[in-house]
């Protein structure tokens, strides 16, 4: 079925449940008020990427002509998650209330967006509602697929089960439960045979569990083992080098193209499949599991199968971040086919291209700004210490301090833990910050 038609057959079903629904309804500040049928841009996702675009449209544009499409109440600072994990922050320090980050001047679509028919310059929202944009920006984030994984969920759903994963609220603390719980054994950490948001997450939280044990004295009675279904420890190789030395330093054995296929709640055992020898199953207990769930587009993209690739993420130009066929589109963020790392500092770093070449769409002029695939992962290493990895799309170390971000430094920690999260929440959800590229020329001088 192409978009259109898949469009008109959802709208056409989204109406019939909503018929009894006479006022669609937004709202920033808690009161409820219509919503428009069209907009000069539409935002589609309330992450990282769509308020910042939001903020600086509606700014530009004024109050009712910009619209952001977002079903979720909370706002989460995910890269919060691994100190949570760790028990360094609490859930509640992690969020805000949606209707307190979404600019004012934009109307906030509290819906799901479940059909688009970019031909027409139309989609549609869960409650039957058809809106028509001039431009539209896709910033629908990625999606976690615990399901994937047989028996995962009761896992992660049952107290005391030792199981845990950072990257959903719902089961954040469970990863410091299991910590605290964690008596002797087998501490299991995994990265999934899919594409990630923040793909150094899923050891940050192994780094931050060894240096626990060895505070509570029980290091000696864990074997820390990280499978991961990369055939690298981290993609770049000057920050996997230095990584290297500090799971060697700290006696942690490391499994590469080793994938998590059940979970065995019961019995407390996980099952994992070799990438290279599919045949061979190996199955190993455990004490603490920590999982990095499979992930993927969303599935909201995949009914339009004109806006995305064969694997559902949003196709751009990677320098402009203009859709491939449709000059009125844009993507920002995890949801898009750019081949960068997909972290907030990402975002960041898209940010001020996808600004200025939106509002040179709307101009009728060239898009000429250019992202360079910019991305930071702080690598925390324990309590006190992280290696700050930045790079772009090559690979390349692209550094921001005139120093070696390769080493495990505690400023660098404080970076992460005490001063990044008001960089998020006051610069980048507003507009303000655009990444560390100014700062960066300073700091080096004007030289590279």
């Amino acid at each position: 079925m192409n978009c259109a038609l898949r469009f008109r057959f959802v709208s056409y079903n989204c109406r019939v449940f909503a018929s009894n629904f006479q006022v669609a309804s937004f709202s920033t500040s808690g009161s409820q008020l219509r919503y428009k049928n069209s907009y000069e841009l539409i935002v589609v996702g309330g992450g990282a990427g769509g308020c910042a675009t939001a903020a600086k449209f509606s700014s530009k544009l004024g109050a009712g002509k910009v619209a952001i499409i977002e079903p979720a109440d909370m706002h989460y600072y995910q890269p919060m998650f691994t100190l949570i994990g760790g028990g360094m922050k609490t859930l509640s320090n992690s969020c805000k209330p949606m209707s307190k980050v979404l600019p004012k001047k934009a109307d906030w679509i509290k819906q799901r967006c479940v059909a688009f028919d970019p031909n027409n310059n139309k989609l549609s929202t869960d409650d039957g509602k058809e809106l028509n944009y001039k431009y539209l920006v896709l910033a629908l984030g990625m999606q976690l697929n615990y399901e994937a994984i047989p028996g995962l969920l009761d896992a992660l759903r049952t107290p005391g089960s030792g199981a845990g994963s950072n990257y959903s609220p719902n089961y954040v603390n469970q990863t410091y439960e299991s910590l605290q719980q964690f008596k002797s054994g087998n501490a299991i950490f995994t990265f999934p045979n899919t594409p990630v948001k923040c793909a150094g997450a899923p050891q940050k939280i192994m780094y931050i569990a060894e240096e626990y044990f060895r505070k509570e004295g029980k290091r000696d009675k864990a074997n820390i083992i990280y499978n991961t279904s990369l055939p690298v420890l981290f993609g770049i190789k000057k920050y996997a080098d230095a990584l290297w030395k500090v799971v060697e330093q700290r006696n942690i054995e490391v499994n590469t193209r080793r994938n998590l296929i059940e979970v065995r709640q019961g019995q407390r055992q996980a099952v994992f499949q070799s990438l290279d020898n599919p045949d061979e199953i190996i199955t190993t207990e455990y004490g603490m599991l920590h999982v990095t769930p499979p992930q993927s587009a969303p599935k909201e993209l995949k009914t339009c199968k004109n806006l995305t690739d064969a694997n559902g993420f949003v196709s751009v130009d990677k320098d402009t971040l203009q859709h491939t066929n449709y000059k009125n589109v844009f993507g920002i963020g995890d949801c898009t086919n750019s081949p960068n790392a997909k972290t907030a500092a990402a975002v960041a770093g898209q940010v001020g291209v996808l600004r200025r070449n939106l509002w040179a769409a709307m101009m009728g002029k060239p898009v000429t700004a250019v992202y360079d695939g910019y991305t930071s992962c702080p690598l925390v290493t324990g309590y006190s210490k992280c290696i700050l990895a930045e790079f772009d799309y090559n690979g390349q170390p692209l550094e921001t301090f005139p120093m070696n971000q390769a080493v495990e430094r505690r400023t660098m920690f404080h970076l992460k833990k005490d001063i990044m999260p008001d960089m998020y929440w006051l610069g980048l959800l507003n507009g303000y910050w655009e990444g560390p590229g100014i700062m960066r020329t300073a700091m080096h001088l004007g030289m590279k």
